[in-house]
């Protein structure tokens, strides 16, 4: 049995549909349903059973699972650069974390989770997944993925353990996220409803407005990564997920128009008070490691990536994979 946490999110789900191509059903879901709409992503989909997170946390604690599962694909976490309640995000992206990962060294299990491009902060210290004490994370949720990789390596699971730190994963099923979902996704909307895409103005001199840079991935691409780091059972320690590639807002914008075959019009507006500390102008992985492993894929242009993204499953009307 395979177990999914955050199986019915974004790149959970993608990846429960990758399972399922693969003829993999036996599956056991975990995830925090409640009133979201991200119940939609399961529809169609195959699965043993769905659980909530706190049961599935109690019974790994009182060790009433184990024996049946092979791997733990652990992607369950609270997303939300904006959270503010520490000690949540401590428990959820930290705590939860430990307990699940302790778990499957026990019980011998693979073990891949994610962790995030938003421990590497503004990216003074670089993008190389091979530093980790120099990082200075931007905000809480950058903070508590990296304590629990900082805890990973204390222990010597990276020798065993896969983590994956995501960088801008955009795509189908992630229309659950509200303000946390791609500007891909925003930046349709905003087009269909307004005609123009709006995007932050710049406060550094050394990037004009809508110049600054982001290693944007497609979630196909990245569903693909997961998979064939899952197959290579040799493969262990802590990776970025990313294209190597720095796009700019702009270029992003320009995907969007040149997918619906509508002119280009861009307005700039200040950001929040609030996001401006925390703000990433730049980041771009290293992805060396990733290249010289047999997880290593081809990688979709920017362009390639949000035109099948618009077009197959935004337009006209939203699709799920």
């Amino acid at each position: 049995m395979i177990v999914v946490t955050g199986g019915a999110g974004f790149i959970g789900s993608y990846f429960l549909r990758k399972l399922n191509e693969q003829g993999i059903t036996d599956i056991t879901v975990v995830d925090v349903l409640r009133s979201a709409a991200k119940w939609k992503n399961l529809v169609g989909k195959q699965f043993s059973e769905i659980v909530s997170k706190e049961e599935f946390r109690r019974r790994i604690l009182a060790e009433e699972s184990g024996a049946e599962i092979e791997a733990i694909f652990h992607f369950g976490a609270c997303s939300s650069t904006t959270e503010t309640d520490a000690d949540y995000l401590l428990d959820n992206n930290y705590a939860y974390s430990r307990d699940l990962a302790l778990f499957a060294v026990k019980r011998g299990l693979r073990f891949i989770y994610a962790s995030s491009g938003a421990t590497y902060g503004a990216g003074e210290n670089s993008y190389s997944d091979d530093v980790f004490d120099d990082l200075r994370p931007l905000n809480m949720y950058g903070y508590s993925k990296h304590l629990f990789d900082l805890w990973v390596r204390r222990h010597g699971f990276d020798s065993q353990f896969v983590g994956i730190k995501f960088f801008n994963v955009f795509g189908p099923n992630e229309y659950h996220k509200a303000d946390m979902a791609s500007m891909v996704y925003k930046s349709y909307h905003q087009v269909m409803q307004t005609g123009k895409i709006r995007l932050f103005k710049s406060y550094r001199s050394e990037y004009a407005d809508g110049e600054q840079q982001r290693d944007f991935v497609y979630a196909g691409d990245a569903a693909e990564v997961i998979w064939r780091i899952w197959q290579e059972p040799s493969i262990a320690g802590i990776f970025n997920l990313g294209t190597g590639k720095a796009r700019t807002w702009n270029d992003l914008a320009a995907s969007v128009f040149h997918a619906l075959d509508r002119p280009v019009e861009i307005e700039y507006y200040d950001m929040p008070e609030a996001l401006k500390g925390q703000y990433q102008y730049y980041t771009k992985a290293d992805v060396s490691k990733l290249q010289a492993s047999p997880a290593n894929v081809q990688f979709r242009e920017l362009e390639d990536s949000v035109r099948d993204y618009v077009q197959n499953y935004l337009h006209p009307e939203r699709r799920y994979h």
